[in-house]
């Protein structure tokens, strides 16, 4: 059995492996950085410490929901990273019969985002794989830009909340 973090974006079910998963925080201030990658939503600071946001709805070009918002902070590599969600569903075990290798084409999305399918009742979750979300390029952005705000002491700029 493998535990997810289960939340929407819009109409779509997704989960990240529970081991990833950090903290589930309310909606935060995000503060806008002018010269960060438009795959960041901006940094918000969680106990003094600055975190990167990426809206997944963004990401995979998914309208929101309207519902409350969400940021689930996962491990990033050596860094933490928050991902701006509409709803946090639940926490669910998913048996290894349950979880379907991904069609090479699934509703738009790469596979390469994807670990796999899980099957839950009637319903179908998209499994992340969270590692493959951001290029190698992207990855080196996040990285340079940590490096920057913190340098400079992040926790100002313009909210976008």
């Amino acid at each position: 059995m493998q535990k997810f973090t289960i939340f929407k974006i819009g109409d779509e079910v997704f989960g990240i492996g529970i081991d990833r998963v950090v903290e589930i925080l309310k909606m935060q201030k995000i503060f806008t950085i002018p010269g960060l990658p438009e795959f960041l939503s901006g940094v918000m600071s969680v106990r003094g410490n600055v975190i990167p946001v990426i809206d997944l709805r963004r990401r995979f070009g998914l309208r929101p929901s309207g519902k409350k918002e969400r940021i689930i902070i996962v491990r990033y590599g050596k860094e933490k990273i928050g991902f701006l969600v509409d709803d946090i569903k639940e926490i669910l075990s998913l048996s290894s019969e349950e979880i379907r290798t991904p069609p090479s084409i699934f509703k738009g999305f790469k596979t390469e985002y994807l670990t796999g399918l899980g099957k839950h009742d009637e319903s179908i979750i998209i499994l992340l794989n969270i590692d493959s979300l951001l290029t190698s390029e992207e990855m080196i952005k996040l990285k340079e830009s940590i490096e920057l705000l913190e340098e400079k002491g992040a926790g100002v700029g313009k909210t976008t909340r």
